[in-house]
């Protein structure tokens, strides 16, 4: 016999495994000779009011087995014979992409200009200690992409984009945790999704792929407006039957590239801020409207603010970006000379700090500056804020920061709070690093924020600079159905890089939307 349960229960029930067991052996009378097996199937926290509660379904099942939680099988085809199709990078968008072409048929082979998971981590360790930024191997780049070292989230509205499920499967088959078809919003966390990638990778090279590290592609060989392959910086050509482009938000040179060989990109819309940190217990006791502490129970709190601002008479939307409970903020700059910043939480998100992207929205009339270099205008501003960070703060990895009340008032800031940024922090007045459209915006939002949640701009506030990446400046066109770029052909615009995604799971969706047109159109 089986049964499906809704229930909505207090936190030591629903989130104690023994607690949860007992509650449903009582509430259905189950016999102690009855075979039970009981389990979740979806939870969910609802903070809304002082009472916490939490939203459970659950599956039991009397006298019988239940069935899998996942469909999705390991079982990929040999394709090292099959025809070749090409992969620029290797994020989420890269990987989902070449497992989907060995299910079609199609052997990938990917070029990665960074390391694999594990030597990559030498060069994050001197980033953070040292001070060194490794412009091919660093938080962005490397295999796995952005997303590997810098948090592991998994959670998207993009429904339409593709099946949820089957990438969230996927994952669990290469070693994720069942917990992630769970949770509503479900999260790997970086110490543990880069054991996950390489299992993906091994999936890969099983069936035949390819995968070559440390290689960056250069060129593109196109003939009658069809790409047939690309050029490395080995000055070796690699020739295939398409050539998906997942780059990630970060890959300027690849903008570089196409605007130099007169390829169509285009300005889209992003948005750039800082980082606010606080002390974890801090959210905590404004959203679980706790005293102390959360106690044992709850998981660290989380949350999301927008609001909407003027500034000289244009409305800018300001909102929090990549909220990261019981997490770190880690050093994302690809070049020196440059501080960027971007969030993180580990699996058990236990660290004492919460930070999040606030980010303001960037209009058009903020590119007028830089109208004569067309679609590279958004690029440019990035770069000049970037830069303004890291010459104001030291020329280092050091980050510039402000206590968030200071940067309300306009002072700076005598002293600054613990941080779990590990390259440290200077004291600056952010007024100086961001423009006045970015920086006057962000700080009638802060007001806001203060109001919407009582306790958030305490003096334990502070603000990091700057969360600059929050997605690429540039879309690379690409056809609605087809997903082929417009004037080249066999080329596939994929992922955050190209706009089309923003994390994890939406990318991954799209790399298997843009291997399945791949194979429709250009396979054999």
């Amino acid at each position: 016999m089986q049964q499906t349960l809704q229930l909505v229960l207090a936190p030591e029930i629903a989130l104690d495994d023994d607690n949860f067991r007992q509650f449903i052996i009582k509430k259905l009378r189950l016999r102690e000779t009855d075979n039970s097996i009981i389990r979740k199937t979806r939870q969910s926290i609802d903070a809304r009011s002082r009472q916490v509660k939490i939203n459970v379904q659950a599956e039991v099942y009397i006298n019988e087995l239940p069935p899998a939680l996942t469909q999705f099988e390991l079982h990929y085809q040999d394709v090292s014979i099959r025809p070749k199709a090409l992969i620029v990078g290797c994020g989420p968008a890269g990987m989902f992409a070449a497992l989907r072409l060995i299910e079609l048929g199609i052997k990938p082979v990917l070029f990665e200009r960074g390391k694999d998971v594990r030597t990559r981590r030498r060069d994050l360790a001197a980033i953070n200690k040292e001070h060194i930024v490794n412009a091919e191997s660093n938080y962005c780049f490397g295999e796995g992409g952005a997303g590997t070292y810098s948090d592991g989230k998994l959670y998207t509205r993009s429904n339409k984009r593709g099946d949820i499920r089957r990438i969230l499967e996927i994952f669990v088959g290469h070693g994720a945790n069942e917990q992630i078809l769970i949770d509503t919003h479900p999260h790997i966390g970086t110490n543990k999704l880069p054991v996950v990638v390489a299992e993906m990778r091994e999936s890969i090279l099983k069936a035949g792929g390819e995968i070559h590290f440390d290689t960056k592609v250069t060129d593109l060989i196109i003939d009658q407006n069809t790409i047939k392959g690309v050029v490395t910086d080995d000055s070796k050509e690699h020739i295939g039957i398409g050539v998906i482009l997942a780059t990630g938000h970060s890959a300027r040179d690849i903008y570089e590239l196409l605007h130099a060989k007169n390829i169509l990109i285009e300005r889209k819309s992003f948005a750039m801020g800082v980082r606010i940190e606080h002390p974890q217990n801090t959210i905590d006791k404004i959203q679980y409207h706790c005293e102390t502490d959360r106690g044992p129970y709850l998981p660290a709190a989380s949350y999301s603010l927008v609001t909407q601002t003027r500034y000289k008479g244009v409305q800018r939307g300001v909102f929090s970006f990549c909220m990261c409970p019981g997490g770190f903020i880690v050093p994302a700059a690809t070049e020196t000379g440059e501080v960027v910043v971007n969030g993180m939480s580990p699996s058990r998100r236990d660290s004492p700090y919460a930070n999040s992207g606030i980010v303001v929205s960037i209009e058009e009339e903020d590119l007028l500056p830089y109208r004569d270099l067309g679609p590279m205008a958004g690029l440019q501003l990035q770069k000049e804020i970037e830069q303004a960070a890291c010459k104001l703060a030291g020329a280092t990895q050091t980050a510039p920061a402000q206590l968030a009340t200071d940067f309300v008032k306009g002072k700076i800031s005598s002293e600054l709070r613990e941080t779990s940024y590990q390259p440290g922090l200077q004291s600056v007045d952010l007024y100086e690093v961001l423009p006045p459209n970015i920086a006057f915006p962000l700080r009638d939002a802060l007001n806001d924020f203060g109001q919407i949640m009582r306790g958030y701009m305490s003096r334990d506030a502070q603000l990091i600079g700057v969360e600059s990446r929050t997605s690429s400046p540039i879309r690379i066109p690409r056809e609605r159905d087809s997903c082929e770029h417009p004037e080249v052909k066999g080329l596939f615009p994929c992922g955050e890089g190209a706009g089309y995604a923003g994390g994890i799971m939406s990318a991954a969706m799209d790399g298997e939307r843009c291997a399945e047109q791949l194979v429709r159109l250009c396979g054999s």
